[in-house]
C-alpha cells in the first residue's frame, strides 16, 4: 500500500490577529478545510475536518463507513491539495472497489439522511457486530484516567480551545494514540485509521472521546470491534439503544471522579 504525503499550504491551526484584544495579542485558531473522500476518482462524500493526520482519516472513514474489511483492501492513498481544499484518493483492490460501484448503482436517487457517507436511512441504521461475548474489563480508576490521560494529549485543543479527541485507552499500558479534529466524528475516525494501520487489540481497550455521544459514534466504535465508549458529554437515547443492541458498554458525563454507565454495566469493575 501507498500513502502519498503532499507539503500541505494549509496547517491544523493558522494565527489571526485578535481584534477584540486590547493587547497586540495573536490567538491560535484551527483550521477547518472541505476534505473529499474519493474512489477510483469517484468523490463518496465531502466533509469539514482539519487538514491533519489526513492517511488515518481516509483509512478510518473507508473502515467505520463499510467501504472495507480490513487495511489490506486499500492499494494507496494520495491525498491531493486542491485550490478551496483536499481530496484524499484512494484506490481499492479490485474486487472492494466492483463492490462499492455496485452498490452506488442500487440507490434509487440522490436522498441523503445527514450522516457523512450515507445516501440512504437503511444504510443510517446499519448492522452492527455483536460484541456482546467481548471480557473487556475497565475500572472506576482507568475510566477516571483515561478521561485524563486524553485531556493532555490535546495539544491542539490547548493552542485553540476549538477541537475535539478521541483517544484508545488500554487498562494496562495506558494512553496508546490520541486524534484531535474539528469534527468529533473525524476525530474518531483518524483514530480508527490509526489502530487499523498499527494492528491494536482494540477489544482489549476503550475509546474515550471529549463529546457527546451520537449514534454515528457508537456506531464507529462497534465497527472497530471495541466494546467500552467514554465520554465526556451525555449520550442520545438512539446512541444508548444501539450501545446495548451492539453490546458496547457506554460510560458518560466522565468527568472527574463521576460518570454514569448507561448499558452493559457488567464490563466496569470496582477497581
Amino acid at each position: 500500500m501507498t500513502f502519498v504525503r503532499p507539503t500541505l499550504q494549509s496547517t491544523p491551526t493558522r494565527s489571526i490577529h485578535d481584534i477584540w484584544s486590547e493587547q497586540n495579542s495573536i490567538r491560535l485558531v484551527p483550521e477547518e478545510v472541505p476534505i473529499a473522500i474519493s474512489y477510483g476518482g469517484s468523490s463518496h462524500a465531502v466533509l469539514m475536518a482539519t487538514p491533519d493526520d489526513l492517511i488515518d482519516f481516509g483509512i478510518g472513514f473507508s473502515m467505520t463507513e463499510g467501504v472495507i474489511d480490513k487495511l489490506s483492501q486499500i492499494r494507496s492513498i494520495d491525498v491531493v491539495e486542491q485550490d478551496q481544499g483536499i481530496d484524499l484518493q484512494i484506490s481499492l483492490v479490485e474486487d472492494v472497489n466492483d463492490l462499492l460501484r455496485a452498490r452506488k448503482r442500487s440507490m434509487a436517487g440522490p436522498v441523503g439522511c445527514g450522516l457523512c457517507g450515507i445516501e440512504s436511512i437503511d444504510q443510517a441504521m446499519r448492522s452492527l457486530p455483536d460484541l456482546s461475548s467481548v471480557g473487556t474489563r475497565i475500572s472506576h480508576t482507568s475510566v477516571v484516567a483515561a478521561t485524563a490521560k486524553l485531556y493532555g494529549a490535546q495539544k491542539l485543543h490547548r493552542e485553540t480551545r476549538a477541537v475535539h479527541a478521541a483517544g484508545l485507552y488500554m487498562p494496562d499500558t495506558g494512553l496508546v494514540a490520541a486524534r484531535e479534529d474539528v469534527g468529533r466524528h473525524n476525530a474518531l475516525d483518524k483514530l480508527c485509521g490509526f489502530a487499523l494501520r498499527s494492528s491494536v487489540q482494540c477489544d482489549e481497550g476503550a475509546i474515550v472521546v471529549t463529546s457527546r455521544i451520537s449514534v454515528e459514534m457508537v456506531q464507529k466504535t462497534a465497527m472497530l470491534g471495541c466494546a467500552v465508549l467514554i465520554a465526556v458529554s451525555a449520550p442520545t437515547a438512539l446512541a444508548i439503544r444501539t450501545a446495548e443492541a451492539a453490546g458496547v458498554t457506554l460510560i458518560a458525563l466522565a468527568r472527574g471522579e463521576d460518570f454514569e454507565i448507561f448499558s452493559h454495566p457488567q464490563r466496569v469493575v470496582p477497581h
